[in-house]
């Protein structure tokens, strides 16, 4: 059975980042951000993907239920045990549209939805102080946490209903953030 840990945060949280180093220190387990899963599935050249292709050149949202075959199929595909998905979920259909399907697999457990939490300044001054590319600017951010934060409340009283959320402050330096976090995960695989 593959196990699940989703990890979710505020745009410059570092949730990618902390996830990337835990699966590079450990072989058994497995990184996939939700962009980089339908960008792999596009590129295998599947129906799905061709599908995909479609909603992503014309800028629109992926529909809930190709993205969810797309996360379950990678997560079934990976060649580990133990899968990290961050960025997901980022609103309440797709927390319980996950959850629906979830119910439903035998090969795939959901162990625990980490948050990284950061607040609005410390996100802000890391988005815009990297400025990688054209969407880190302050309209696209102030947008960007809205879309977050609109949700959150109920992605939080969700999974600590489940009793699996999981809160670890993204404000402390990559290692201290990296190794409360690997430690939690060690703990629960």
């Amino acid at each position: 059975m593959k196990k699940l840990f989703l990890i979710i945060g505020a745009p410059g949280s570092g949730k990618t980042t902390d996830a990337e180093l835990i699966a590079v220190n450990h072989d058994n387990i497995t990184h996939y951000s939700t962009g980089d899963m339908f960008r792999a599935e596009v590129a295998s050249g599947s129906q799905r993907g061709q599908i995909i292709e479609k909603y992503i050149s014309a800028g629109n949202i992926v529909p809930i239920d190709i993205a969810i075959e797309t996360i379950v199929k990678a997560i079934k595909n990976a060649s580990t045990d133990i899968v990290i998905i961050d960025g997901y979920p980022r609103s309440i259909e797709q927390m319980v549209e996950l959850d629906k399907y979830l119910a439903n697999e035998d090969e795939v457990e959901l162990v625990n939805c980490i948050e990284v939490e950061v607040s609005e300044q410390v996100a802000r001054d890391r988005v815009l102080g990297r400025a990688r590319g054209s969407d880190d600017n302050v309209e696209v951010f102030n947008n960007r946490m809205k879309v977050y934060i609109e949700p959150l409340e109920q992605i939080r009283a969700f999974y600590t209903k489940k009793s699996i959320l999981k809160v670890i402050s993204g404000e402390g330096t990559i290692k201290e953030i990296v190794d409360e976090m690997d430690k939690f995960i060690q703990l629960r695989i």
